[in-house]
């Protein structure tokens, strides 16, 4: 039987769309991007209203460019970018924006929490270290900033649940998912562990019914159907990350295979079945051997959001020829960038824009020009960030491989600035490590599609991933430059060594806290 496969991405800059036949083949496609809304400076937030709106334009518009008849949809899939938080009363209405991956509140409950139940005893159940921005850390900041509105939550969910709440009705969360809730989730066992929510002081019943992410959890109902053009009774499955989608999309589905992403992040991921987690990295179940196998990703927190910064804010000239002429601004920045030399003359930067996560976890740190001169133009900010963030990755990179994780080689590159050549090179060349790019880009929508064939069973299961992956432009690192990168890198460590103490102060100063 033929028919089609949905998959909806969320990520933190905007959501994408890819309707799908069963052979593989991508027949439509949407992006549309949504606003980061930055009420206080750690805050990063979205406006939930529009997770679903743009939902229903996405899936329209999908439906239309591929032709395709909504009842020829055979199974849906969402996934998401994480941490984030959607928080809804008992009619489904979403209190307050929803929290995004960027948002760096939750301070005083991430002391609460390593002064009082201590952060090896938190590593020892989630597989993670206590920080501001997961789940569970978001929600005690809510009871204790807005008491009258933290009484009205009924459920809180990841912005996938959230669609998949809208589409289904039925409140549920994807236990890898649940590994970004922190404190209580035991990552092994998978289930929240009653007495150390009962320690924070979080009710169990906000959090939605665990599921695993190749299950259908229910259909498309009437009400949903009208809204965004879908036929009634449509299986939805309870989807999977971001990250994991994007993996599955490239192949990326075996122990020891490396995927990495320049999208609002600077991440890679390195599958597993090792239960030896890391203290300095992020861990989650991954979607391909969902009950057992997990995928370690190491995160800067603005990569790809680095150079969104700069087109955003420095770039009006990019920004109104691609209006005019339909040139992408990111790549008349790239083209910039190719003429600046390794090193950019001098200039290094710490990309620490909105904090950071892996290895450091430093909530207080922030970006740092370093070496700037009267010489130094746009071009070599760009080239600078771009280096800034193939540092902040390799500076994880290095300890999973003194830890001696497997890596297969190449590295897959896929989504986001891993479209720039230029950022490729650096980033091969500073890792020491071939890589490679997936031909077919269309990212994590198409994971979502590829899973959504698997829980519907339309796929036996996730070989098929491996069977479409194409993978072009293989790169090998520039000894030379290698040695060069890695003096660079050690004087990128030693600045942060210096400033570190500073960021606090500097907290200090931007709060009004004497």
């Amino acid at each position: 039987m033929a028919g089609f496969l949905l998959g909806i991405d969320y990520g933190t800059g905007g959501a994408k769309g890819c309707l799908a036949d069963t052979e593989g083949n991508v027949l439509g496609y949407a992006f549309k991007e949504y606003p980061i809304v930055i009420q206080k400076p750690s805050w990063s937030e979205h406006d939930p209203k529009l997770y679903w709106s743009i939902a229903c334009e996405i899936i329209k518009e999908c439906i239309s460019s591929a032709h395709a008849h909504p009842g020829d949809i055979r199974a849906i899939a969402v996934s998401s970018a994480l941490p984030c938080m959607v928080m809804v009363d008992k009619n489904g209405q979403a209190i307050h924006n929803a929290y995004n991956l960027m948002d760096r509140r939750a301070t005083a409950e991430t002391q609460w929490l390593k002064d009082n139940i201590g952060e090896r005893e938190i590593f020892r159940l989630t597989g993670n270290r206590v920080d501001d921005h997961p789940t569970l850390v978001n929600l005690m900041w809510e009871r204790n900033n807005r008491t009258d509105s933290f009484k009205r939550i009924h459920k809180v969910f990841t912005i996938e649940g959230y669609i998949n709440f809208k589409l289904t009705k039925r409140p549920t969360l994807v236990h890898q998912n649940a590994a970004f809730w922190g404190v209580a989730y035991n990552i092994v066992e998978k289930h929240f562990d009653p007495g150390m929510l009962e320690k924070i002081g979080i009710d169990p019943g906000l959090i939605p019914e665990l599921r695993y992410c190749d299950e259908i959890i229910g259909e498309v109902s009437s009400e949903a159907a009208e809204e965004t053009g879908l036929t009634a009774g449509t299986p939805v499955c309870a989807g999977q990350a971001d990250f994991n989608a994007s993996c599955v999309a490239s192949g990326v589905i075996k122990e020891g295979d490396i995927q990495s992403n320049l999208g609002t992040c600077g991440n890679f991921g390195a599958i597993h079945k090792s239960t030896d987690f890391l203290f300095e990295m992020l861990v989650l179940g991954f979607t391909v051997g969902s009950k057992d196998t997990y995928i370690t990703i190491p995160t800067t927190m603005t990569g790809g959001m680095s150079i969104r910064y700069l087109r955003d804010h420095f770039s009006q000239m990019e920004v109104e020829t691609e209006r005019a002429l339909g040139v992408d601004a990111y790549d008349l920045l790239n083209l910039e960038a190719e003429k600046i030399p390794l090193g950019c003359e001098g200039l290094v930067v710490l990309p620490f824009l909105m904090g950071e996560r892996t290895p450091i976890w430093d909530v207080n740190a922030r970006g740092c020009v370093f070496g700037l001169s009267l010489h130094h133009s746009k071009p070599h900010l760009v080239r600078a960030f771009m280096e800034g963030v193939a540092y902040a990755m390799y500076d994880s990179f290095r300890l999973i491989k003194q830890a001696g994780m497997k890596i297969n080689v190449p590295i897959v590159m896929h989504e986001g600035g891993a479209k720039s050549r230029l950022w490729r090179q650096i980033i091969t060349d500073v890792f020491d490590t071939p890589t490679v790019l997936t031909k077919r880009r269309v990212g994590a929508p198409f994971g979502d599609a590829i899973l959504a064939g698997v829980a519907a069973g339309i796929y036996k299961d996730f070989s098929i991933s491996k069977e479409l992956a194409v993978y072009v432009d293989r790169m090998d690192p520039i000894k030379g430059n290698t040695k060069i990168y890695m003096e660079y890198f050690r004087l990128y460590k030693d600045l942060y060594q210096h400033v570190k103490e500073d960021y606090k102060t500097l907290r200090n100063l931007r709060e009004g806290i004497r």
